[in-house]
């Protein structure tokens, strides 16, 4: 794969979505990063070729906007990569939780259609990749990340269907499934966090999975093995390791 030229990042205001764009931006790449926060966009733009983009992905024609002023300011992408996401503990016994389910869901799996389905018609083209974020914590079921787990393992079907959709198109999709990564969604978190990496270390690995056009893959490597044991642990045995876990905070991020 050529270097990329063209780049859009949602999720782009912090974590792993501005470490992405610092790495792109490094070569020279011009950016299209959306998000919630400006002040953060602008952060992560500085001394970058950035047109920046105030949009939540859960919001359609905002995602829409965005695309189109990028396609007309900038060109078609030759990357566009879907790292916008919410991670918080949820509980479904608690009736205030239910918005949190569905924000969740919003982000995580809609976000991913919705920063995607603008670009397909134009990239059809010159082919490029779509490349969204999912994570190990979809292999299972996460007691009190209910909302989180089931978002993450939609997002990797949903992916997986669409790289099929698109594969003769030229359109690559990639899959990528972090473990830990050091950004203000984990740092929240009440417990150890093992092979956690910083979020440049894993923007580096995303982007060498998109320059190989990797289906799927877990980063680091040491998560992938622990994510194919926690896959093929039986039932009995997951559920007394991991029943006690201990929990995310809930609370919808701000």
């Amino acid at each position: 794969m050529n270097k990329p030229s063209r780049v859009f990042i949602t999720g782009a205001s912090s974590g792993l979505g501005a470490a992405l764009a610092r790495h792109y931006g490094a070569s020279g790449a011009q950016l299209g990063l959306a998000g919630r926060r400006l002040d953060g966009l602008q952060d992560t733009a500085a001394g970058l070729d950035a047109h920046l983009y105030q949009a939540d992905v859960r919001d359609a024609v905002a995602m829409q906007e965005a695309a189109a002023a990028f396609l007309n300011a900038v060109g078609v992408p030759d990357i566009v990569i879907a790292a916008a996401g919410i991670s918080v503990g949820t509980l479904t016994e608690a009736a205030e939780d239910a918005p949190v389910f569905r924000a969740v869901m919003d982000a995580n799996v809609l976000g991913l259609v919705h920063t995607f389905q603008p670009f397909v018609a134009a990239m059809r083209t010159n082919g490029g990749v779509l490349c969204g974020i999912s994570s190990v914590a979809g292999v299972r079921g996460l007691p009190g990340g209910g909302a989180y787990s089931a978002s993450k393992a939609a997002a990797t079907v949903y992916l997986e269907a669409l790289r099929l959709e698109l594969k003769a198109s030229g359109i690559a999709v990639v899959t990528v499934a972090p473990g830990y990564v050091d950004t203000p969604m984990t740092q929240v978190n009440p417990y150890a966090m093992p092979f956690k990496m910083t979020a440049q270390a894993a923007a580096n690995k995303v982007a060498r999975c998109i320059e190989q056009r990797r289906a799927y893959t877990v980063i680091p490597w040491q998560m992938a093995w622990v994510g194919r044991l926690l896959k093929w642990l039986p039932i009995p045995v997951y559920d007394a390791v991991f029943e006690k876990a201990p929990r995310k905070p809930r609370g919808l991020p701000t």
